[in-house]
Formats: C-alpha cells, structure tokens, sequence
C-alpha cells in the first residue's frame, strides 16, 4: 500500500512538472539515444536468443557499476558511448531497450538499442541467428518515442528530443566483417556485387534510417565512420600478418566507405531541416592510437587482452576459458574485435572535446551545447 502511495506521489509530481513546463529543464543532464553494434551494446543481445553474447565473464570485470560482473557489454568495463555519456554529464547509462526496467521515466536518460552482430543492412550478421539490426532498431526508437509523448505530452517530448537528446550511431563494421567480408558465406555476395555497389547500398540504406530518426524528432546526430578492421587481432590473426601491418582489403573497404558517409552527411545536413550531423573520425582515430601506441601508454596495439588462437590471441571471442592478459589497462584491444575501456576512454576524449581531424562540423561538447 505505502509502495502504491509512493508510486502515484512520483506519478502526480511527473505531471505537475510537465504542467508547469518544468520537465525538460528537470532533467536537464540530456539524454542519449544509442544505435549501433557490439561496440555500444550495453546488454540488448542478453535478452534474445543469439551467438553474439558477451553475458559472461570476465567481460565487465572493470565495470564499476556492475562491481565488475558482465553486462553485455563486449569489452572489459564501460563503452565508449558510457563513457560520452560521463563526460557529457549524463546522470546514468542509457539502458538496454530489451531490459525489464527501461520504461516509465528511465527514458528520459536516454535508450541504448545497440546488438551485437547488427549491421545497416538486414542480412547482415546472420551467422549469429539473431541480433537486432539497425532498421529494427528504429522501429523500437519509434516504441520509445511513443512512450515519450505518454509520458511528457507530444509538445514536451518534441522539445525534449530536439534540444536534450544526442542521437549516436556507430554501425557498419559488421557489414564489412560479418557480411561482405566473411569467408564461405560472403562468396555469393562478392561474386554478385562490386565493392562499389555494396557500398552503395550501405549508404542507401543508411540514409533512410537516418532520415526516419529525423521525422521522429532526432535532431542532434553523432555518426560514427568505420575504424580501421584490417587492424584488429582477429583479421591480424587469420590474415597471418606482421604485428606492425594491417590487412589491406579491409582498410580500403572502410575507407571507402568512410568517404561516402561523410559525404551523405554533409548532404543530409543540407537537406533535413535543423538536423546537425557530425561525422567521428573512429578510422584516424584508432589507426593513430594503434601507430602511436607507446606514446598513449599502451604495451600492445596487436593482441587481444582476453581471447584465444593464433599469434594475435584473435581467433576465439572472450570467454570464461580464454587467457586474459594481466595489465588490461596497456591493451588497445580488450577481445579480437573490440576496445578495451583505456582505448575507449582515449576515443571518447576526442569525440567530445577533440578538433576537426577527429570529429566535425564540431565536437559533440559544442553540439550538446546547442
């Protein structure tokens, strides 16, 4: 009963705000609304049934919140949208879309509807049987926006979502590594289509879910380009290259690419009335950081801390069997596919406070500002 009073206290309170037009100021640390692949899953893929699962240890061990228990999250402690999160002022994690207590006024921190295994096509990451892909991922931004108009009024949730709210999207490596790229099961898909058309249908596809997020209120965007696959372990691994050599085929395929996602966003900034698109330069970005290792204070920007296989540890994901290294803060990468929390604390710095080399038309400080 007390619960019950308690409850519709927080209920009455809610609306007396939203009367008084006091709401957006309320929660005035803003909100993110998180798309993507394993890179920013915060614990989607836990609640389907896929291959794509970083549910268990030691995946999280560094992750304060959890007193280093697994989340989900595909590294060893916080995301690189956690910690933009932080730095941005953010009063907590956005939560997993999927997960049991992300409804009511927990939205209001902002939704994380990142899977691992997701690409911007449909067809992409099939190997793992299920994950969620960037076109059902706005489908659920759509559940979400709904949710929003119930909860402060569609006024208010315009507002809310136009001036609080940073839309993030770090998707497209698995269209390379887990589509176009995949050894046997890509086969038809090279014979069928160019590097350029594949691509051309990757910005296609893009595009419209971009513009889609715009006609749902999305305003401020930060989009990530494709960092430099040819680098990490796994692809160092089965490439069977020299520690300080990267496989070529992928990196030309992600530049490639990179150079029609800036493109597309200068166009859609010309196109989308109010919309500001910012472009993160992850492929410079990570490419500097595994160049310069030493100068950043890592020991290694070839292996993986925590994996299994081959010269690299890149073959086998991170798993309770894996060998994990002991100084898990001098590892650019925590798995053979993904950053450790170091690295991603280094990515985040430069995304939110960093000059036009790494992102642009401006950092995401100045554009949370607006």
């Amino acid at each position: 009963m007390d619960r019950a009073v308690s409850m519709a206290a927080v209920v009455v309170a809610l609306f007396a705000a939203v009367a008084s037009g006091e709401v957006v100021d309320e929660f005035g640390s803003g909100a993110s609304f998180i798309f993507g692949d394993s890179l920013v899953d915060a614990g989607n893929n836990n609640f389907i049934p896929t291959l794509s699962r970083a549910n268990m240890t030691p995946n999280g061990i560094d992750f304060a919140a959890s007193g280093g228990m697994p989340t989900g999250r595909f590294t060893n402690g916080r995301t690189i949208a956690d910690i933009i999160g932080e730095m941005l002022g953010q009063a907590d994690y956005s939560p997993p879309f999927l997960g049991p207590n992300t409804t009511g006024g927990s939205i209001l921190n902002g939704v994380n509807y990142a899977s691992g295994g997701a690409g911007i096509l449909n067809a992409t990451g099939k190997i793992f049987v299920n994950r969620i892909g960037m076109d059902l991922q706005v489908d659920y931004f759509n559940i979400t926006r709904k949710q929003l108009d119930d909860l402060l009024g569609r006024d208010r949730a315009r507002e809310f979502l136009r001036k609080k709210a940073i839309f993030s999207v770090t998707i497209g490596s698995n269209d390379f590594l887990n589509n176009y790229l995949m050894p046997v099961l890509s086969v038809g898909t090279r014979v069928s289509e160019s590097p350029d058309g594949f691509i051309d249908d990757l910005i296609s596809h893009l595009r419209d879910q971009l513009t889609r997020l715009h006609t749902l209120d999305a305003r401020k965007f930060v989009v990530a380009n494709v960092g430099p696959l040819g680098c990490i372990p796994y692809q160092k691994t089965i490439n069977r290259v020299d520690e300080n050599e990267c496989v070529k085929l992928p990196n030309q395929l992600a530049q490639q690419y990179n150079a029609r996602l800036r493109d597309m966003l200068a166009e859609l900034n010309a196109e989308l009335p109010g919309a500001r698109f910012c472009l993160a330069n992850v492929y410079d970005l990570v490419l500097e950081l595994i160049t310069n290792y030493p100068k950043y204070g890592f020991q290694t920007a070839a292996m993986a801390c925590c994996g299994n296989g081959g010269a690299y540890d890149g073959l086998v994901p991170c798993g309770p069997t894996s060998s994990m290294c002991d100084a898990r803060d001098k590892y650019v990468f925590w798995d053979p596919y993904h950053p450790s929390e170091a690295a991603n604390v280094l990515l985040a710095k430069y995304i939110v406070d960093g000059d036009s080399k790494y992102i642009s038309p401006m950092n995401l400080r100045k554009l949370y500002s607006l």
